[in-house]
């Protein structure tokens, strides 16, 4: 055989190898009628790539992130409050001289009903950043909430709400719920006017297909709503974890729906248990379970429309 030939033989098989990958790829993509799926999973792969370098204020790359962020927001057609998205404040750690700068970002999607009351979503989609030489991509921690933002918003967008909904890519929730608690303090809205908060933080990966729905303890006019998604749900959506006799297992306080709680503004948080990857740099993009995370943001939004009817009641 030539050296040509054996050169295209090669180029063919090479070829042929991608070709099938990509056809495996594809197939592992589940679908869903409320939203793009693979644009879901794009995002968050996109958003837990090692040159976002853990999205972690410190880092200059989180500058990346952030255009992605706001891009994503226009693009799922939320409405800036003003003449922008963003909501900076300031992240001061200890020992550290200089502040350096948060960005919140928020935009907003009308709902039929007049009464002036709003349902906020909110995600972070800061992480860890690079630690000891090691990036923490955060897939599930939280790039899967962030990336459910744009989904969710894309799916109101052309299904208008009961309620108008504020949607907020929260930043510094790993260095002490910052963003939230800036965001409470400095609403685009009267605070009287938010009905209650939907966080999401890790939703994308659990072994028994279980998502959690915590908060129903603290607002139990809530759970009827919830309860009749369960009946319907792709994932086991359960509810629990919001129970201080249960120490750590008590979710309230372990993440940006703590800081609407101390704001007396209700909330479901939505989100997995533990697992092994849980804040250590092998949360990557390829132990997502797309099957669960594509189910679970449908059950999101199944739950969004339905507090959002039991609150207009």
């Amino acid at each position: 055989m030539s050296r040509i030939n054996k050169v295209l033989v090669v180029a063919f098989a090479i070829l042929a190898a991608l070709s099938t990958v990509t056809a495996q790829s594809a197939a592992k993509v589940p679908e869903s009628k409320l939203f793009d799926a693979r644009k879901l999973l794009e995002d968050t792969r996109t958003l837990s790539a090692d040159d976002m370098e853990g999205r972690s204020a410190e880092r200059p790359t989180m500058a990346k992130a952030r255009e992605y962020v706001k891009k994503r927001f226009n693009q799922s057609g939320l409405e800036p409050f003003g003449s922008g998205y963003e909501q900076d404040f300031d992240i001061r750690g200890r020992g550290q001289a200089a502040a350096i700068k948060g960005i919140n970002f928020i935009g907003s999607i009308a709902g039929k009903t007049k009464a002036n009351k709003y349902i906020v979503i909110t995600a972070h989609y800061d992480h860890l950043g690079v630690r000891n030489g090691q990036i923490f991509n955060g897939a599930d921690d939280n790039a899967s909430g962030t990336a459910a933002l744009f989904a969710i918003a894309s799916y109101f967008r052309k299904n208008q709400p009961e309620q108008s909904l504020i949607f907020v890519a929260l930043d510094g929730e790993e260095k002490g719920l910052l963003g939230a608690y800036h965001f409470v303090a400095n609403p685009p809205v009267p605070k009287a006017s938010i009905v209650l908060n939907v966080n999401m933080d890790m939703i994308s990966r659990n072994d028994k297909g279980e998502l959690y729905a915590t908060g129903t303890r603290l607002y139990p006019y809530l759970k009827p709503a919830l309860v009749k998604v369960q009946k319907t749900a792709g994932v086991k959506l359960l509810l629990g974890h919001d129970d201080p006799a249960t120490g750590r297992d008590d979710w309230t306080n372990q993440s940006d729906q703590a800081a609407f709680h101390a704001a007396t503004i209700p909330f479901i948080y939505f989100g997995v248990e533990d697992h092994k990857d849980y804040h250590k740099s092998t949360d990557d993009f390829s132990n997502i379970q797309p099957e669960f995370y594509v189910r679970a943001v449908e059950t999101i939004i199944e739950a969004v429309i339905s507090l959002g009817s039991e609150l207009k009641n």
